[in-house]
């Protein structure tokens, strides 16, 4: 929720959201591109952006969330409602640190296209029902922490996907070739899959 006793209420908020949006739509065709993601994830560069879709939801979100090295806390807000459990509706606040991950590899990628976004945060409810019935699902999940996510590309392969993950050495990397995704979270750094 956000506090407008000070702000001129939610319509100001609103405006600002759309001030901002404009400002960084703007900023979007002028910044520099980076060959890997570690200037991207030390703070280089004036904005982050991520986009995301849901194919249970039919939801997207295509957003710049960090400009000028401040995050957006409305921003983020909204990630973190996408992010959710889509079978409980239960939310937790989506670690910047994984978002910064999804963007910088999607930077490294260089695709245009939104991730599809498979599994963002879970419920310890839905972890314990996807842990009975697939062996690959962790007990202590960090999707349960809100730093993880499971995403896919129609454009690079799982493969190639992986790869840019692992470039950014930020977190752990799971590939999952049969089914067509790559995990991503900001725990330790860690390799799986194949």
């Amino acid at each position: 929720m956000i506090d407008d006793t000070n702000t001129g209420g939610p319509a100001a908020a609103v405006s600002r959201r759309r001030l901002i949006g404009i400002f960084a739509a703007g900023i979007v065709a002028a910044a520099p591109t980076y060959s890997n993601a570690f200037g991207l994830l030390r703070g280089a560069g004036d904005i982050r952006r991520i986009r995301l879709y849901s194919g249970r939801t039919g939801e997207s979100i295509d957003t710049i969330y960090w400009v000028d090295g401040t995050y957006i806390p409305e921003v983020l807000a909204e990630i973190t409602h996408f992010m959710r459990d889509v079978r409980t509706g239960d939310r937790k606040r989506i670690d910047p640190r994984t978002i910064d991950i999804l963007a910088a590899t999607h930077r490294i990628l260089d695709v245009s296209e939104p991730y599809m976004l498979l599994s963002g945060y879970r419920s310890p409810a839905t972890n314990a029902a996807l842990r009975a019935r697939s062996r690959g699902v962790a007990r202590d999940s960090l999707h349960m922490r809100g730093q993880a996510a499971d995403v896919r590309l129609r454009s690079r392969s799982v493969s190639q996907m992986a790869r840019a993950a692992e470039a950014c050495a930020s977190g752990g990397v799971g590939r999952y070739s049969r089914s067509n995704f790559v995990h991503m979270d900001c725990g330790p750094i860690r390799t799986w899959g194949g």
